[in-house]
């Protein structure tokens, strides 16, 4: 299982998303500081859930960080996350 499965794993697991976009970035980001050459360094989330409404958005990003965990923050170099 690669990154963006297990990210969308846990994502799907912790908030049942009305809407969930994961998108590998990596490729423009080659040669760059971060770039650890497995090609699932840089990453997009656009996430969308009920969850979400009563939260401030340093909140919701903390929750998603949190749902991800350590095994798969651990791993990546860059996350752009847009959370609606």
């Amino acid at each position: 299982m690669g990154i963006a499965d297990e990210m969308r794993a846990a994502l799907e697991a912790a908030f049942a998303p009305s809407e969930l976009e994961i998108v590998n970035e990596s490729h423009r980001h080659r040669g760059h500081a971060g770039d650890d050459g497995s090609g699932e360094s840089h990453w997009a989330i656009t996430i969308a859930a009920p969850a979400f409404a009563t939260m401030r958005r340093v909140e919701q990003h903390r929750a998603v960080y949190q749902a991800l965990g350590e095994s798969i923050m651990g791993r990546i170099h860059a996350l752009a996350l847009t959370v609606r």
